[in-house]
């Protein structure tokens, strides 16, 4: 009875928490749309000392941007974009977490592995498209193998670490109760080192537009990056703005849709250890 009485009593208080928690998470996106703003403000008060040939205004770029959105063709660009984004920017994650905490386990293995994320860090991403347009030609496979290329070593330093720094005191702990491998892994590593892991995740969803409107810029025919390419041989400062909002929108959507509920979720420990402290 009294470990009914418990359980219900908790889940009580994880229902109690639930607004709590969106509220958090909506007052985050209140926090981040007022910087945007600012941004935008900056840009118009830029803008109007400037002039139209040099920057135009969001007034003029929003005029642009909600001009190309009616085509169903942009709509094509910006999927292909994305999609070649998100592709590579999986596998790196999939493949540098995996690794990364293989290889935080072991000193040796962290040892080796160094030299080897030093060079992938230092190569720039041009470098890569260059070999990769050499391998795979003008295709799909061009930008979302440079992409995986430069978000893999931000995804596996971030498992190292995290994976490096959990304390021993914690492992001892979990041997001496004699844990589940699988319960170690999901109450006592995992917490630790989502917390590496999603800084080194944000960073990397970030550097995989980047990369990958450089390697359709000069690789493909459509995306965005194609796109940006046209208004860049027209001179058109409007459009080529437009292009670039309407990417970092989807950047953003990607953010704060999909990772930040993850990593709340993820972190939610943090809160409620303090809570209960």
């Amino acid at each position: 009875m009294a470990d009914r009485r418990t359980a219900a009593d908790l889940t009580d208080t994880r229902r109690a928490r639930w607004p709590a928690r969106v509220g958090h998470y909506l007052w985050s996106g209140w926090t981040g749309a007022a910087s945007v703003l600012l941004l935008v403000a900056a840009w118009d008060a830029l803008a109007r000392q400037l002039g139209p040939l040099v920057l135009p205004t969001p007034q003029e770029t929003l005029a642009s941007l909600t001009q190309i959105l009616r085509s169903p063709a942009a709509w094509l660009d910006l999927g292909a974009t994305a999609r070649r984004a998100l592709y590579g920017y999986g596998l790196s994650v999939l493949a540098g977490a995996v690794l990364g905490m293989a290889a935080g386990a072991s000193i040796t293995a962290t040892m080796m592995a160094r030299p080897l994320v030093t060079l992938l860090i230092g190569m720039p991403p041009i470098a890569w498209l260059v070999l990769a347009l050499l391998w795979f030609g003008s295709g799909d496979a061009t930008p979302v193998f440079t992409v995986f290329v430069a978000c893999f070593p931000i995804i596996f330093v971030g498992a190292l670490q995290g994976t490096r720094t959990l304390d021993g005191r914690l492992r001892e702990l979990a041997q001496a109760y004699r844990l589940p491998l699988t319960q170690r892994f999901a109450d006592v590593y995992l917490p630790h080192i989502a917390s590496y892991l999603f800084a080194a995740c944000i960073t990397a969803l970030g550097v995989s537009w980047k990369v990958v409107l450089m390697a359709e810029l000069l690789a493909t025919s459509d995306g965005a990056g194609a796109q940006l390419a046209a208004t860049r041989s027209h001179l058109d400062m409007g459009g080529t703005l437009a292009w670039v909002s309407a990417v970092v929108g989807l950047l953003l959507a990607a953010e704060y849709l999909l990772l930040e509920p993850i990593r709340r979720e993820m972190e939610r420990w943090r809160g409620d250890g303090g809570g209960a402290a």
